[in-house]
């Protein structure tokens, strides 16, 4: 046997985004143009550690993928693992990335670690970090104390979990934290050290149905009621609110809301990046003591853009019964 073929399997995909992108002619801007092979030039080290498969599914922006992309994506992740790769990683762009990351975590039933990076400078600027998030996220997936934690997020030297992970900086390096609990760990000298071993994992089913739509509302001071009473009639199938402080809308979004509630799924997180929903602690019409009498979900720790992929997942699985234990802290 071959020193190169007792290294680990290491699948490695780009759908674009910073990560991926260079400067065309003068004053045009970055664009997505590198592939994946070209990303990987910058980080010779990888074969060194494994075996490679490389692929280039997409070259998007994040913001301009979508759930049906996701599922392609998905597919291709489970093919290599069938086909013995022991560790993903996925490059993407880092606008939707804690978006991206969620969905796929609800739906990735395997052991093998699927890590997503990417980069806050593209290739074209001086210091950019994408070779170095590539090397730090597939050290993480090759890791063992790695497996059974779902789908990672690697920046910065940090890993997270999907669910808590937020990009909470346009454009600064350090643009991604875990508000309330902190990263799982670090990558320290190529060596990755976790703070606490894995967590219990609940997993989706692949949904069979992909054409329902849950709309996201923000909740804003003296906000009028013409968008919250369209989402019914507009043939959503769920809603989401990013809510005032603990999980609070108006007075008058709650007597919308009495009416809206029974007929579909309604969450309220917080809008406020960092912190839980309350559950029992204010009265006043429109706090969640009120809500939750009118049959809203509230959220907890996850946040808004995560509630909408958790709801229109279980949707799609016909589970949205089970929505509250999908909520439980």
């Amino acid at each position: 046997m071959s020193e190169h073929s007792s290294l680990p399997r290491l699948s490695i995909a780009t759908l674009g985004g910073t990560v991926s992108m260079q400067a065309g002619a003068v004053g045009d801007g970055v664009t997505p143009s590198l592939d994946c092979e070209r990303q990987l030039l910058q980080v010779p080290q990888l074969r060194e550690m494994a075996q490679l498969n490389v692929a280039s599914l997409c070259l998007l922006p994040s913001a301009s993928l979508g759930f049906a992309t996701l599922l392609e994506v998905l597919a291709w992740a489970r093919g290599e693992v069938e086909r013995g790769a022991q560790a993903l990683v996925l490059s993407q762009g880092t606008d939707s990335l804690e978006e991206t990351a969620y969905f796929l975590d609800l739906l990735w039933p395997f052991d093998v670690p699927l890590v997503m990076t990417g980069a806050m400078r593209s290739a074209s600027q001086p210091g950019n970090d994408g070779p170095a998030n590539l090397l730090a996220a597939a050290q993480v997936a090759l890791a063992q104390d790695s497996r059974g934690r779902g789908v990672l997020v690697v920046m910065n030297d940090q890993v997270h979990c999907a669910a808590r992970v937020r990009k909470t900086a346009s454009l600064a390096m350090a643009a991604f934290e875990s508000p309330g609990c902190g990263p799982l760990g670090d990558v320290v000298e190529g060596v990755v050290l976790y703070r606490h071993p894995p967590g219990r994992r609940k997993v989706l089913p692949l949904p069979y149905r992909t054409d329902q739509r849950v709309a996201l509302l923000e909740a804003c001071l003296d906000a009028d009621t013409a968008l919250l009473r369209a989402v019914a009639t507009l043939g959503y199938e769920g809603l989401v609110i990013a809510g005032f402080g603990a999980g609070h809308v108006s007075a008058s979004w709650s007597e919308v809301l009495e009416h809206l509630a029974p007929t579909l799924p309604v969450m309220v997180a917080t809008r406020t990046g960092r912190g839980p929903t309350a559950r029992a602690t204010y009265g006043f019409a429109g706090a969640e003591i009120d809500l939750q009498k009118k049959g809203v979900y509230m959220a907890g720790q996850l946040c808004p853009r995560k509630c909408r992929i958790l709801l229109w997942l279980l949707i799609g699985t016909d589970r949205q019964h089970e929505l509250q234990a999908w909520l439980q802290p």
